[in-house]
């Protein structure tokens, strides 16, 4: 039985939780996610994960979150004062807002809001967070 290898385009069903046992994600009803081993496209515990899989494998792996999104940042909140928002946007805790500095662009969260000041996250909003993944390999290309 062939088994997925660095380079291969893969086909993957899967189903996210997290530790709590709530689903953050799932290909579960959509199209299996397809990706090339080895290529960067997907998080490395999820790559490392499906390596070695062959047709028909399923399994479920817990990926620790340092080979997830990484670690929670401090560095990567930031307190603005309220006047730095135009008077039309009113952020709403939980939003998501694009943001530039120079020619890069990102998204981040708002966390807090008051009269004030506004509190925005960069961190992934998975950040921090060990991720379990039910896995079935689909297909090998």
């Amino acid at each position: 039985m062939q088994q997925a290898r660095p380079g291969d385009t893969v086909r993957v069903h899967y189903t996210g939780t997290l530790s709590d046992g709530t689903v953050f994600d799932s290909s579960r009803g959509r199209k299996p996610l397809e990706f090339t081993l080895g290529a960067g496209q997907v998080i490395p515990g999820f790559d490392g994960a499906v390596t070695g899989m062959g047709v028909g494998d399923e399994k479920t792996v817990t990926i620790p979150a340092a080979e997830a999104y990484g670690p929670r940042r401090s560095d990567m909140r930031l307190e603005l004062p309220r006047t730095q928002f135009p008077p039309h946007v009113q952020p709403a805790v939980g939003e998501q807002l694009q943001v530039s500095r120079g020619d890069q662009g990102f998204v981040v969260t708002v966390r807090e809001v008051d009269e004030q000041r506004v509190v925005l996250d960069g961190n992934h909003p998975l950040a921090g967070e060990d991720l379990t993944f039910a896995l079935e390999l689909v297909a090998i290309r």
